[in-house]
């Protein structure tokens, strides 16, 4: 019999668009979903979207859309995004969805069936960009410890959930089950936080109606954390999805929410007598700069726009291969690391080995012989590496395997040796390697076998599906386009920046130019630097009796070119949106003289 594995991520929330931040896991889920069903697992990997809360609302008034389209928006955002990174799950759960909503309400009667559930009061200090209430000791000086915001003062009538009953349990399942919480350093933390004590948790709302109804009480809503936690549950009550639950249940999370996942779950699974899953894996932060990727705190970078850039093997690798997952540790994200991992690793290593052998294969065409190259690749470790998550240190045995076959190459010659045995092994231990790096590059990996024209046949090898490829002595081989290219990416060295003279200046007058649709003809006051004209493209944004007296940066020292019969001496400093449907001046102090220079 096959073996169950369901594996799931933290689902998103859809107050803002979608960032590499929220990749990560999808992408690791993704991977550990493709391994299971390559080493022959059964497998159901589910991600989605947090609809539901107070923030979500809040955008959507800000955004000026209603709540039900936004969220719309933002969930296909997000189903673009993982589309665009190969991530293909399963299921895409919404909190909206119909199915949701009342297996969330049948959760709530259990609990409340069991006694866990009663009404009162509560108050406390609360994020709405957590949708959670925080302790004086848990906040750091009132503010949220993830947002860096000040806490808000709440009271309301709600309903609890007695969190504080299942203490002992909580504690025994750490002890009987030291995997559930995974890392150990996590592990460690969620034990000593619950030793501490266990308050009862509230999960209704009255102060905003956008969230599933309470079954309770119509004039509240559930609490988005209980409401989201309970996706896990309602994606296997679909028909023939009931065998994957808990058979094993894996779900992947974010540091931040490991309270949540290791604490609240199990509890509320417990009440409702339902099975426990068997692991939460709580992975650290991708930072940029040090600080933790969020749209929050400005530092968000698009997926999609990466994948325009490098292309979704090179991001889908480098986050698998650059940052140790096992071990619950933040990574720094880095475009000049991403590039140099594609171009040290997929290009040079395993993109010359494929192509050298896929040459000499069409000059010279190969023998069938006993393999002995492809035994040197310890696949048993590989999957033991892989069912411990250690996914940098899998990748780093087989790309050491890729280093054996590009040695192999070196020591045997087959370029003047024409030997048709040895290209057979390389032949076929490039196959294997594709095989094992499908989870990880799935669109390198098919690339290789069409090269090679591969055919799979099953062999009955204990862990991977054994692919042939050309009968021997055939010489075609498919060339379609390079493997994988070299990348760069262009960095601004400091000098260069210096080069560039800022200056605060004034817009003294601005005139339309005959014929111009957008530029108007502007002149600056630069101080010191006395009178320039320029051209600039704000007729769409800004009228002229706006423009005039706005202070601005302006370039100085750019090489003047004619624009309109006019030469424009310079240009301004703009922030546009990336539909260019908006464009705002950066406009410094009035304390700051004309002509001061900026840097």
């Amino acid at each position: 019999m096959k073996k169950k594995f369901y594996v799931t991520t933290a689902i998103d929330y859809v107050n803002a668009e979608p960032h590499i931040g929220h990749a990560y896991q999808k992408i690791v889920a993704d991977i550990l979903a493709r391994w299971n069903k390559l080493i022959g697992n059964e497998v159901f990997f589910v991600t989605g979207t947090d609809e539901h809360g107070k923030k979500i609302k809040d955008s959507a008034q800000r955004a000026g859309i209603p709540v039900d389209k936004f969220v719309d928006k933002i969930s296909e955002k997000f189903k673009e995004s993982w589309d665009e990174l190969n991530i293909h799950p399963d299921r895409f759960i919404r909190t909206t969805d119909k199915d949701h909503e009342r297996v969330v309400k049948e959760f709530i009667k259990k609990c409340e069936k069991k006694g866990d559930i009663y009404k009162g009061t509560y108050s406390g200090l609360y994020c709405t960009g957590c949708e959670a209430y925080y302790t004086e000791k848990n906040s750091e000086d009132g503010n949220c410890p993830i947002h860096k915001k000040p806490l808000e003062e709440i009271e309301e009538e709600s309903y609890f959930f007695k969190l504080s009953k299942y203490e002992d349990f909580l504690l025994e399942l750490y002890k009987k089950n030291p995997g559930f919480v995974f890392p150990v350093s996590r592990r460690n933390e969620v034990v000593n936080r619950v030793k501490e004590g266990l308050k009862d948790l509230s999960i209704s709302r009255t102060n905003f109606e956008w969230g599933i109804p309470f079954p309770l009480d119509k004039k509240h809503v559930v609490y988005v954390w209980f409401d989201a936690l309970i996706n896990y549950y309602t994606a296997t009550r679909k028909k023939g999805k009931e065998k994957f639950w808990g058979k094993p249940t894996v779900h992947i999370l974010g540091k931040d929410n490991t309270w949540f996942h290791a604490v609240y779950w199990p509890a509320m699974l417990k009440s409702a007598g339902i099975e426990l899953p068997r692991q939460t894996i709580n992975h650290g932060f991708l930072t940029f700069n040090g600080e933790k990727i969020s749209k929050s705190l400005g530092n968000a970078i698009s997926p999609k726009v990466l994948v325009k850039k490098y292309g979704a093997d090179s991001i889908r690798y480098f986050v698998a291969r650059h940052f140790p997952f096992a071990t619950g540790e933040d990574g720094d994200f880095s475009e000049k690391a991403l590039v140099d991992r594609h171009n040290n690793e997929l290009a040079n290593k395993l993109g010359n080995l494929v192509s050298r052998v896929s040459g000499l294969i069409e000059k010279y065409g190969v023998e069938k012989t006993s393999n002995k190259l492809i035994k040197k690749i310890n696949e048993k470790k590989i999957e033991k590496l892989m069912e411990n998550y250690e996914i940098d240190k899998a990748l780093n045995e087989i790309f050491a395997f890729i280093d054996r076959c590009n040695e192999y190459v070196q020591e045997k010659k087959p370029w003047e040796t024409k030997d048709k045995k040895v290209l057979y092994e390389l032949k076929e231990s490039i196959l294997k390697i594709s095989e094992l790096l499908g989870p990880f590059i799935p669109e390198s990996a098919e690339k290789i076998k069409k090269q090679f024209n591969a055919k799979k046949i099953i062999k009955g090898e204990p862990l991977f599906i054994k692919i042939e490829s050309t009968k021997a002595g055939v010489h075609k081989v498919n060339k379609e386009e390079k493997l994988v290219g070299l990348m760069s990416v262009k960095e601004v060295e400091f000098e260069e920046w210096e080069k560039l003279d800022l200056r605060v200046a004034q817009i003294k007058e601005v005139e339309d130019i005959l014929g111009a649709d957008k530029l108007y003809k502007i002149i600056l006051d630069v101080g010191e630097l006395g009178s320039r004209t320029i051209c600039a493209g704000l007729k769409e944004f800004y009228s002229k009796e706006k423009l005039k007296g706005k202070r601005i940066i302006y370039f100085s020292n750019l090489k003047p070119r004619k624009l309109r019969g006019i030469d424009s001496q310079g240009m301004l400093l703009a922030a546009s949106n990336k539909e260019r449907t908006k464009v705002s001046l950066i406009s410094p102090d009035s304390e700051i003289e004309l002509g001061a220079t900026v840097g």
